[in-house]
């Protein structure tokens, strides 16, 4: 049986990132540490994590006609990325300013450039990728319209659909009946579903209200405690491994990345969730996003 295939449609960013004591405040200037300057963005820190964790992966995104999207390409081609799908844009190619404070949390301003300019144009070109792929996963930092055409494409052909609801921000609840698998955090659930979400009791309830909503299963990931899933029955939580966080910029995109991957190998939902937790685990040890996502064979799996 041949592999199962992973699309990832999403964001291509370069990253750039400055540790500091602390993060600052509006109108602060302060003097930081390490400088690095990498791949990233969402869709591309999850395309690259699936292909490093075993997947077979392709990535279809937008970045400029510039040296930033042409370093992009050419890393997603070293890491063994499917690239024939990424479109070219005349506008810039996305950049994101990260900083992170000596708790290893952080804060991020994207310029999003070429993102912005995946167009439902561009989607419907990529319809035979959509209707050929095992799995999709997407995220929040493309055009809402072009996710929705994704998602509805894919669905209709009887894909899995995974959505990444980040960065939480309005969507359409035609989306939400589109969606096979809904990945959001606390934060993110507790938008979507109007809910408060401070413990598992009250996320539980929300991801019951979101399935109301069209979605069918949910994880959510709880940061250093977990990750929840709710399938419809009693839900089950998978608790995190107890490490050392230096950097949680990439823990989310590996988590999401890791989990498409466990899927399509046939896991549970419960398996899959537990070889995620503990992928996310290795990716907050280091600095930076897509350098620090790990391998399959750095895994105890």
């Amino acid at each position: 049986m041949s592999p199962k295939t992973i699309l990832v449609i999403g964001s291509s960013n370069t990253d750039m990132t400055a540790k500091t004591a602390e993060l600052p405040r509006p109108g602060e200037t302060v003097l930081g540490g390490v400088f690095t300057m990498g791949a990233g963005g969402k869709g591309a820190n999850q395309a690259v994590a699936a292909q490093r964790l075993g997947g077979k992966v392709k990535f279809i995104c937008k970045v400029g006609k510039d040296m930033f999207g042409d370093n992009s390409i050419a890393q997603y081609e070293k890491e063994g990325l499917d690239t024939s799908g990424i479109l070219r844009s005349n506008l810039p190619s996305g950049v994101a300013l990260i900083y992170v404070d000596s708790h290893a949390e952080n804060c991020i301003v994207v310029a999003s450039g070429a993102n912005g300019d995946l167009t439902e144009d561009d989607i419907e070109k990529s319809r035979k990728d959509l209707e050929s792929c095992d799995i999709l996963l997407l995220q929040l930092e493309s055009p809402i319209p072009s996710v929705l055409k994704a998602a509805k494409i894919a669905h209709q052909a009887g894909k899995t659909v995974v959505l990444n609801p980040a960065p939480a921000c309005p969507l359409p609840e035609e989306l939400f009946r589109n969606i096979d698998l809904f990945i959001p955090n606390e934060t993110e659930l507790s938008t979507f579903s109007g809910m408060p979400v401070t413990s598992e009791k009250e996320a539980e309830a929300a991801a019951k209200a979101m399935q109301a909503k069209g979605v069918g299963k949910l994880i959510v990931t709880m940061g250093s405690k977990g990750a929840l899933i709710c399938e419809g029955g009693p839900s089950v939580f998978v608790p995190a491994h107890k490490v050392k966080a230096v950097d949680t910029t990439a823990a989310g995109d590996t988590f999401c990345g890791a989990l498409c991957v466990a899927i399509s190998e046939g896991k549970s939902l419960k398996e899959a969730a537990e070889f995620a937790c503990a992928a996310s685990a290795l990716t907050v040890q280091k600095m930076g996003a897509q350098n620090s996502i790990p391998y399959r064979k750095d895994l105890k799996f």
